[in-house]
């Protein structure tokens, strides 16, 4: 007998008042935090995944003749830590027993207002804005500021809860 045969499958539950806006799976106002340093290497091994080698991102002496006067990271990145938010705020949430999970249906208004410099420690607020029952979707504000306090990037992230088989 494999160690999974021992461990017993939890029925799948809808929980009893997720259909009503005030035990919904999350509520308007919560949110997360998170903070990263972005390092040479995180630029580097992301153009590696993405295959954008773009001189804004690895052309140190590119870079110094434009106004930026340096590489900047991928504004793509920082979507990547957008989701690390969201997924705080998901698994927060809860998924033990329920009927339901969330999944991201995407990023809208996403603009990148100010570079993000090697060097810069970013800090994403995610915060959820709005709820909406009948589709089962959260719609929640995403800010990424600096350590100088530059707002770098917004957008809106929505998070759906889909039926468990």
């Amino acid at each position: 007998m494999n160690w999974l045969g021992s461990v017993p499958k939890l029925p799948t539950l809808r929980l009893p008042d997720v259909d009503s806006a005030q035990n919904f799976y999350v509520q308007i106002g919560d949110n997360a935090r998170f903070s990263k340093t972005i390092g040479e290497s995180d630029v580097y091994l992301y153009a590696g995944l993405t295959g954008d080698f773009s001189p804004n991102h690895v052309n140190e002496a590119e870079m110094r003749k434009t106004p930026y006067g340096r590489r900047m990271a991928h504004g793509a990145m920082l979507i990547g830590f957008m989701s690390t938010t969201s997924t705080i705020v998901a698994e927060r949430a809860g998924r033990d027993g329920a009927a339901e999970t969330p999944v991201s249906l995407g990023y809208d208004r996403v603009r990148f207002i100010a570079p993000v410099f090697i060097g810069d420690t970013i800090t994403v607020e995610y915060k959820v804005a709005a709820i909406d029952l009948e589709k089962r979707r959260a719609l929640s504000d995403v800010t990424v500021i600096n350590d100088r306090g530059d707002t770098v990037a917004v957008g809106q992230h929505i998070l759906k809860w889909v039926p468990r088989s």
